[in-house]
């Protein structure tokens, strides 16, 4: 998709008025002014919240749409005249997705199913859909749904045929800061002197919501069709996080939770074979599209990854220090409340 002109686009993100959504849209109209940028959401209230934000008076390109991926009918509507399509819409929390299966697998899997089919009808130029660590040897229902619609958008390019639509996917760590996230736990933990450690060993890869959202765009610039973008991110253990937001605090240690790993992984190892790296990133090639690897590193560049490799939050060659993370705090969304809370201790 390399070329592609966001000023003369029709943008639509789906579960546009979650986190990475919100910090799309911000870009998108600091930045690149595209004809048309449309949220596309179940929550009417949280759309409501957004256009205080974002309104459509100020902004002429927004659009603001109820719908829900499980509904194909409304996703044909929505479609309709869209050139990008920007898929974050899931269901994201572990222990719901345990205990409501079925409802992760309608909108996880059969969601996806319905946002494939809507863009090559519709005529869709590109569709970049956000996955997860956890779709990487999955061991939780939630990390299970998500390999799925992985593999349903690479699959997706084999049956386009003539049509134009690409599709690819991103798949990348923690978000500092986000909701549901271990910090902004410990920070409202803090002031009991107290956190609850599930193991010492813990290691998470992390990145900031601005630098997932660059990264999201930056991989609907490159994608030919069937990659999973995946980006170089540091790690940190669990310790040193505890340390750079409470040092003070005493450490009880609870156990791994159901359905969590103790080292994130992004890239197994069984895929190295088909991943190329590049400076500030890897990509893994569809096995089964026929896209040798040799060919696409022609085009692209990169370097094919030795026999062996995994990209895991222990084996990783960047880690955070107290330092960084803090920095990285106060330049996500958690800025205001991490000082607010900094200050009070």
């Amino acid at each position: 998709m390399n070329g592609m002109k966001w000023r003369d686009s029709v943008v639509l993100i789906t579960g546009g008025t979650g986190s990475l959504g919100k910090q799309l849209v911000e870009i998108f109209l600091k930045y690149h002014q595209p004809r048309k940028l449309i949220v596309f959401s179940r929550d009417e209230l949280k759309q409501f919240e957004m256009q205080q934000t974002f309104p459509s008076s100020t902004y002429s390109a927004m659009r603001y749409f109820i719908g829900d991926v499980r509904d194909r009918d409304r996703l044909y509507r929505a479609f309709a005249g869209v050139d990008i399509v920007i898929h974050a819409a899931a269901l994201k929390q572990v222990p719901t997705a345990e205990y409501n299966p079925l409802e992760a697998i309608r909108t996880n899997i059969l969601g996806a199913a319905n946002v494939i089919d809507a863009a090559i009808d519709r005529g869709v130029q590109a569709v970049i859909a956000l996955s997860t660590d956890k779709a990487a040897n999955p061991i939780n229902l939630y990390g299970a749904t998500k390999l799925c619609a992985d593999k349903l958008f690479v699959s997706a390019n084999n049956y386009v045929a003539h049509r134009r639509t690409r599709f690819g996917v991103v798949r990348y760590g923690n978000v500092v800061g986000s909701r549901g996230s271990v910090i902004p736990f410990f920070l409202s933990k803090k002031a009991s002197g107290r956190l609850p450690i599930t193991d010492e060993r813990m290691t998470r890869f992390w990145i900031t919501l601005e630098q997932a959202a660059q990264f999201v765009l930056r991989s609907l610039q490159r994608l030919e069709g069937g990659e999973i973008f995946v980006p170089k991110i540091p790690s940190m253990r669990i310790m040193d996080l505890a340390k750079a937001i409470a040092p003070d605090c005493k450490l009880d240690f609870v156990g791994i939770r159901p359905g969590e790993k103790l080292h994130e992984l992004m890239i197994p190892e069984d895929d190295a074979r088909n991943c190329l790296e590049f400076d500030d990133s890897f990509v893994i090639l569809p096995e089964h599209l026929n896209t040798n690897v040799n060919d696409y590193r022609l085009g692209k560049g990169g370097r094919p990854c030795p026999d062996g490799f995994c990209y895991s939050s222990d084996r990783n060659t960047h880690w955070l220090t107290p330092d960084e993370l803090q920095q990285m705090i106060g330049l996500s969304d958690m800025g205001p409340y991490y000082n607010e809370k900094r200050a009070a201790a």
